[in-house]
């Protein structure tokens, strides 16, 4: 195993509300929606209508540009809705569960005994290539492509965040098939990133894999930052990246022959009573798993994903697809009396503005999302350098984005970037700048004008 890498920039943001590792009861959900804007860089279009049957498995829709690349329904059930917003845009598919989760027919299979075409044609044509990620643009991985490598991240830094050797234990078998699929699809290594203190036994048991292991605060956890300090991505390069759950909902398909889209999600927050994981399904209504676990005193942000990146959704909202955690926390809707002047201690302060880091570092903040002042000036301060743990000048990549600059935008990596990668960045940013979406306004520009 090669030396251990160690990651000294970054910050990590202890927040009230993380979960043990148990896991929580609710009904199963009967309600669920499948959005194409979760998956970036395709056009959708669009073959059930309202009233349809489906099963887990059916193809709701494919990607025009690669009509091969299917979209497919996690449960089985009722197409409720197709809505459409501005110019018929596809917000999202509604189906209604009928309980059964019966499957469309998936043959069992073992990918180390197939060729790279028949691997890459049935992730295809079943629905799982989405899972796949490609950078540069952080989008739905090109089926016309072969990646330098692919990487999975083995951890996750991010504030409350599931821990994945919990989620992920007994699933070794699946592991590694899931594995052994992907590894005919790229010229290169499999690079798993593992956290050097708490690294699963199913990534050491791995065969056709090459571990790493990382040591650091968040974003160490990050994909894209594991990305850049094994192997770099340089113009005219991609690499694919996939989730750990999705590498298992692979392999359980090849091994069981059926398709099941279930996974493991937390609900954690300082405004949740009783944190936990919980079994469900991507797409699913969150609403049975929330009902009665809140703190609701006061207004709440609920949030699918993590708090720094994760995207608001309402209470009876719906899971994302790439998600792994819902995270409810108290809503920033109040003014507070003389602002950042008072000396408070229940207040986190990245630059000690607040008498509250005398606590320690490992005091926990119960974090609302007040933005404490609205967006100013953008000032180049060097706190983004503190916080992004890349070779890479944050602050000057940001402003070559806003101009528009692909020159500037290839010299300063924009090509090794995701909007994750700047969450920290627009956390601590006094401009209270929205880094994450000028990140991808940026990729989504360059991707089109270089097309």
């Amino acid at each position: 195993m090669a030396e251990v890498i160690r990651i000294k920039r970054g910050l990590d943001i202890k927040l009230k509300g993380k979960s043990e590792e148990v896991f929580g009861k609710s009904e199963p959900a009967t309600l669920f929606s499948v959005r194409p804007d979760d998956f970036q860089g395709i056009k959708p279009k669009v073959i059930v209508k309202d009233g349809d049957a489906v099963k887990a498995g059916s193809v709701l829709f494919y990607d025009k540009a690669n009509p091969e690349m299917k979209f497919v329904s996690p449960v089985s059930g009722t197409i409720l809705a197709v809505n459409r917003g501005d110019k018929r845009k596809v917000l999202d598919i509604r189906i209604q569960s009928d309980g059964k989760f019966e499957s469309e027919s998936f043959q069992k299979v073992n990918p180390s005994s197939m060729t790279s075409e028949k691997v890459k044609e049935l992730l295809l044509s079943s629905g799982f290539w989405p899972f796949i990620k490609q950078r540069p643009y952080d989008i739905v991985a090109n089926p016309n492509e072969k990646p330098k490598a692919i990487f999975i991240s083995g951890f996750d830094t991010a504030p409350l965040a599931p821990d994945y050797d919990f989620v992920i234990q007994g699933k070794n078998e699946e592991f590694q098939l899931g594995v052994d699929a992907l590894a005919k699809l790229a010229n290169g290594k499999i690079n798993i990133g593992v956290n050097v203190e708490s690294a699963s036994k199913i990534y050491k048991s791995l065969t056709g894999v090459e571990i790493h292991e990382f040591d650091g605060p968040h974003p160490t956890g990050n994909v894209g930052v594991q990305i850049h300090h094994i192997d770099p991505i340089n113009k005219g390069e991609s690499v694919w990246t996939i989730n750990p759950q999705d590498v298992v909902t692979i392999g359980t398909a090849m091994k069981k022959g059926t398709y099941d889209f279930s996974k493991v999600i937390v609900l954690d927050g300082s405004s949740v009573k009783h944190p936990a994981y919980y079994r469900t399904v991507y797409g699913a209504q969150i609403l049975n798993i929330v009902k009665g676990n809140v703190v609701e005193t006061t207004p709440l942000r609920y949030i699918s994903g993590n708090p720094l990146s994760g995207r608001q959704i309402s209470a009876d909202g719906f899971l994302g697809a790439y998600d792994t955690q819902i995270c409810v926390i108290p809503e920033g809707n109040t003014s507070e009396f003389l602002g950042w002047i008072m000396p408070r201690l229940k207040k986190f302060s990245v630059n000690h503005t607040y008498f509250s880091w005398l606590m320690g570092s490992n005091k926990e903040y119960a974090l609302d999302t007040n933005l404490n002042g609205g967006e100013r000036a953008f000032i180049m301060s060097g706190e983004y350098d503190k916080v992004f743990p890349m070779d890479i000048l944050p602050e000057f990549l940001i402003k070559a984005i806003l101009a528009k600059d692909i020159d500037k935008m290839e010299q300063l990596g924009i090509y090794e970037v995701a909007p994750e990668d700047f969450a920290l960045c627009e956390f601590v940013c006094t401009s209270k700048i929205e880094t994450q979406r000028i990140v991808r306004e940026g990729l989504d520009y360059i991707r089109k004008e270089l097309a």
